[in-house]
């Protein structure tokens, strides 16, 4: 594989070549970035069950208790 290398910018989302060469549509490049760093998105999922049928397992009960005056 024969690798030539041009430099370009970006203008308006697209890759501008920096020098006046015309390529063949449809052919095949690789973009190369020096010194850029990429953020790294965190994602937190919520946890779910494995068997969904087991839900009602795990169903929260609510006991009202009456204010304890010896406190």
């Amino acid at each position: 594989m024969q690798v030539t290398a041009f430099e370009g910018i970006i203008e308006n989302g697209q890759i501008r070549l920096i020098t006046n060469i015309n390529l063949p549509e449809r052919t095949k490049v690789y973009v190369i970035i020096p010194g850029f760093e990429t953020k790294r998105d965190l994602h937190i999922y919520s946890p779910r069950l494995a068997h969904p049928e087991q839900a009602a397992d795990f169903q929260k009960d609510i006991i009202e208790e009456a204010p304890d005056a010896s406190v």
